[in-house]
């Protein structure tokens, strides 16, 4: 009897390993055969955005193109079997482009991801940056490929802007009676002030703890050990 006893809970154990080992691999393989998009068990989906944190500054003033970044996620990263990566997870990178203010006119930055510290070691990531939310000052242009660049106002707002500052521009001219420094002032005022709202001249600078938002352009593979 009780030979029995313990046949029946060593198959109902053998049963139960068996099953958490195959699961995954079936569930995988049947949304397949349904139709729908592959993702192995140990994958984090393409499409994923999730947010980082810088662990230094990066500006388009100081930094080059090459030169080496890190951060740390701040969300919890789901792999199709329900595997966690908790926040905190390190991301390596570099800059892949910068166009500063002084050549271009409009600052702008490009990010590239390198690869992300899992339990099972670097792994290679491949993401985009979508969003740098919390500063209005900057935006991210998808048409660019996740550039990161100096936000600008409506032009309505630049062209108000431009004729503010074109007033007080005039204002000591006007005062001393010179027609000729007025409109020199007036000038070089309106073109200050519509560059500031337009965004022209200002270079970008992400201090040390800024939030990036990104997405993930291939799925995020975790491996096993």
């Amino acid at each position: 009897m009780d030979r029995t006893i313990r046949v029946s809970v060593m198959a109902g154990l053998l049963s139960l390993f068996v099953v958490s080992i195959l699961a995954p691999s079936f569930l995988w393989a049947q949304s397949q055969a349904n139709g729908q998009a592959a993702v192995a068990p140990d994958e984090v989906d393409a499409g994923t955005r999730f947010l980082i944190r810088l662990d230094g500054p990066i500006s388009t003033k100081g930094s080059k193109k090459g030169d080496a970044f890190t951060a740390q996620t701040l969300d919890r990263l789901y792999s199709a079997d329900g595997t966690a990566l908790t926040p905190g997870a390190k991301i390596r990178g570099h800059i892949d482009r910068v166009d500063g203010a002084g050549k271009t006119g409009r600052a702008r930055l490009w990010l590239a991801f390198d690869d992300i510290q899992t339990p099972n070691g670097w792994l290679p990531v491949v993401a985009m940056v979508t969003a740098v939310p919390g500063l209005h000052s900057i935006r991210v242009d998808y048409n660019r490929e996740g550039a990161i660049e100096a936000n600008s106002t409506r032009r309505q707002e630049a062209i108000e802007a431009a004729a503010a500052g074109a007033l007080v521009g005039s204002a000591a001219g006007v005062a001393s009676k010179d027609t000729k420094d007025a409109a020199m002032g007036a000038a070089t005022a309106a073109a200050a002030a519509y560059m500031v709202a337009s965004g022209l001249g200002q270079e970008i600078t992400l201090e040390k703890d800024t939030k990036i938002e990104v997405i993930l352009e291939r799925p995020l593979f975790f491996g096993r050990t």
